[in-house]
């Protein structure tokens, strides 16, 4: 996953803003869709999303709410990256992004 969150940094880098924050989204779905496997918990959607791993893992109680927040600040990130709204991510909110993800994947397990 770290060569997955380079590629982010040097995308945003390269000013490739919602791309670089694509990237990291996926990272930390896949991540928190590990974390559930690894804890056995059970997903009830076939393809869940952030917002669903992050509530089973914490109905599960492998998370606490502050964690459960972050995860969610992240998703509405990844959120702005993803779907064309009319307010562009900032290459701050994509750092932030990248970094949390980073963060999340070498603290939560």
């Amino acid at each position: 996953m770290d060569s997955e969150l380079d590629a982010a940094r040097e995308l945003l880098k390269h000013k490739f803003i919602r791309a670089a924050g694509a990237i990291a989204g996926v990272v930390l779905e896949k991540h928190l869709h590990e974390v559930c496997g690894a804890h056995n918990i059970t997903l009830t959607k076939k393809n869940s999303t952030i917002a669903d791993l992050n509530e089973a893992l914490k109905n599960a109680s492998v998370i606490e709410t502050p964690q459960w927040r972050f995860h969610q600040h992240l998703a509405d990130i990844r959120n702005l990256c993803d779907h064309n709204k009319k307010v562009e991510p900032s290459v701050d909110q994509v750092n932030d992004l990248i970094e949390g993800v980073s963060k999340v994947t070498k603290t939560v397990f």
